[in-house]
């Protein structure tokens, strides 16, 4: 059993609110870095403390290439500091929908890539939220432990505490259907799956749903909302199939480009997701719950603590 006293925790910076979160759930000190921007661009880190000898906690999404950089820079810093162990948390992991190559592209598979780059880092401990393909898990010689941890009891929570009633749940392609079905089973609830066809890098088809919606609120469930066309078309589909009321939900809400707007001017009332992309917040379309109780869940079942 290790002390609580002997945890630092610290973020990237895109992760510091969660940060906030997650240590108040953890009962530790938040731990800010110092940081400074020189004029020529480049960025200065330093730890406040000493973390030798320490268990060092770091809180990254790298959902762009600086957060993805600065994830890099921390857990180096923690090892040249000589902590005594280094635990990194990824609540979203970008380019995480790039796991393969295709034929003959010549196209460079950034998740696997990035995520191999975060191995080759050291840390002793890698967890991942929700993550789209598990296949970046394998990207390390073994010396690594690696966590996949699915926020289900979370969703469910969510879903039950959001005053919707008889509802079913949609998977917007036969790909997702299996997580899907998990969360009915919890619900008690029935589940379906949309027809959909992806003909371009951010396009898809989607063609049908089943007529269980019919009658019904259909909650349409995704592990991210990017630029929301195959929600917004399953969400059609699912009206055009009877629903009375269609509502969304994705863990990671990335909501890129005008795909907020997009949203508010089509047929989901409301989207349940949570917390793990940087920004998000609860307002007149968005229903945000936070991943840092899960979060704390794992450092401590991990660290023993």
């Amino acid at each position: 059993m290790q002390n609580k006293e002997n945890v630092v925790l610290v973020a990237n910076e895109a992760s510091t609110e969660l940060g906030h979160k997650l240590a108040e759930r953890l009962w530790v000190p938040f731990t800010e870095m110092i940081r400074k921007r020189f004029a020529d661009g480049e960025q200065y880190h330093a730890f406040p403390t000493s973390i030798a000898g320490k268990d060092l906690v770091i809180l990254g999404v790298t959902h762009n290439d600086g957060s993805h950089q600065e994830l890099l820079d921390l857990i180096s810093g923690g090892i040249y500091w000589n902590a005594a162990s280094i635990s990194v948390i990824i609540p979203f992991l970008g380019y995480s929908t790039m796991e393969r190559a295709r034929p003959r592209s010549h196209e460079i598979p950034k998740g696997i890539t990035r995520t191999r780059q975060i191995f080759r880092a050291r840390p002793h401990f890698v967890a991942f939220i929700d993550l789209h393909s598990e296949a970046v898990l394998h990207t390390h010689g073994g010396e690594i432990r690696t966590k996949h941890v699915w926020t289900d009891d979370l969703v469910v929570d969510k879903i039950k505490k959001s005053g919707l009633t008889d509802y079913v749940l949609v998977s917007p392609d036969y790909g997702f259907s299996k997580r899907i079905a998990r969360l009915a089973s919890m619900l008690n609830c029935p589940h379906t799956a949309a027809d959909k066809d992806r003909y371009d890098t951010d396009k898809t088809i989607v063609s049908q749903v089943s007529s269980v919606v019919k009658g019904k609120t259909a909650i349409i469930c995704d592990d991210m909302i990017r630029t929301g066309g195959s929600i917004l078309q399953t969400a059609n589909r699912c009206l055009e199939a009877g629903a009375k009321d269609v509502v969304a939900h994705a863990t990671h809400l990335v909501m890129s480009g005008d795909s907020m707007e997009k949203f508010r001017q089509g047929p989901i009332s409301r989207i349940l997701g949570s917390d793990t992309y940087p920004g998000r917040k609860s307002d007149d379309l968005l229903d945000v719950y936070s991943v840092a109780p899960l979060l704390a869940d794992v450092i401590e079942q991990h660290l023993q603590i």
